[in-house]
């Protein structure tokens, strides 16, 4: 009888065929991993780098005095970095909170009420926001944002609420942290909303029926079935928008006014970590150290975000298990 080595004759695959199947599922594990650690090695690599390219300044002065120093003279050898990580947090932070209740308000309309001409009007209308060049946002905040805070808004409030440091104005340009948050904002909105309105889309509409058919309301049906269920994307989703809000370089630095000192009002100029990497990488690198502080700047960015991240991460994964329970 002939010998059959690669089909027995039920039909069913021989030996030496298993093998190579076998084979090539072990090859193919092993290149998705591969590139699944990619990121990882990639993101140590970097910091390896930064950490070895910024060293030199750390021979000087401790981390800690780099750290809180206010002082930014680099002719003279002073490079405090607290002014710049005090403007990224400002821009960042007061971005965040101008941003997150709109885009999370305007996700539930489109995925809950909007009818379906609506959603197909706005939602290419949502991504192609998102898909413009930050400089293109940075000239539309010199043209409108700057002039709009420096001549109405930074007066009006501070006529109203001056007695708060935080509203207190002296900066009559408008170039300031108000205007590179509005700025910020404008440009991670579509990003909540692109991301947030797919996860609501995804909670099952049996969960919608059954809550309506308890005899709530439809606002309780969203706040109190769908909204939990759908917390822990919406929250990947603001995760996702901080990290380009932080990062963000072009749009910022055109708008926030670029002075190295510790904003203490919105109103105030401030000069994030992006903007410093940007404005200055590249010039005066006949200054001693000056290479090594724009490293290091660039190493406490990268150590920022990755710190936020994984704090995000622990926290959506406990939402995620109180979800389930």
């Amino acid at each position: 009888m002939e010998q059959v080595t690669t089909q027995t004759a039920a039909g069913r695959p021989g030996r030496s065929a298993l093998v190579r199947r076998h084979r090539k599922e072990n090859v193919s594990a092993w290149l998705f991993g591969m590139l699944s650690l990619f990121p990882l090695v990639l993101t140590v690599v970097m910091g390896l780098v930064l950490a070895v390219r910024a060293r030199p300044i750390t021979e000087g002065s401790t981390v800690w005095e780099l750290l809180t120093g206010r002082t930014w003279l680099p002719l003279e050898g002073q490079f405090g970095y607290f002014p710049f990580i005090a403007g990224t947090l400002w821009v960042t932070t007061l971005a965040m909170l101008i941003a997150v209740p709109p885009a999370i308000f305007t996700t539930i309309y489109l995925a809950e009420y909007a009818n379906a001409r609506v959603r197909e009007v706005t939602k290419p209308l949502v991504d192609l926001l998102a898909a413009i060049p930050s400089v293109v946002y940075g000239v539309w905040g010199v043209i409108v944002i700057v002039p709009l805070v420096g001549d109405r808004l930074a007066p009006w409030l501070s006529s109203w609420l001056g007695f708060i440091p935080l509203f207190d104005s002296d900066n009559p340009t408008g170039y300031s942290v108000l205007s590179g948050s509005l700025v910020l904002a404008l440009m991670v909105v579509p990003v909540i909303i692109a991301i947030s309105y797919e996860v609501i889309v995804t909670v099952p509409r049996g969960l919608r029926e059954a809550a309506l058919a308890l005899g709530t309301t439809r606002w309780q049906a969203i706040t109190h079935a769908v909204l939990p269920k759908a917390l822990p994307g919406i929250a990947a989703a603001v995760v996702l928008a901080f990290s380009r809000a932080f990062g963000e370089t072009m749009a910022v630095l055109m708008v926030v006014g670029n002075v190295a000192r510790a904003p203490s009002s919105i109103f105030d100029p401030a000069y994030p970590l992006p903007a410093l990497i940007a404005n200055n990488y590249g010039e005066m690198m006949s200054i001693p150290l000056y290479d090594s502080a724009l490293m290091g700047a660039a190493l406490i960015l990268l150590v920022v975000v990755l710190i936020f991240n994984v704090i995000s991460v622990l926290a959506l994964r406990s939402a995620v298990r109180r979800a389930a329970a």
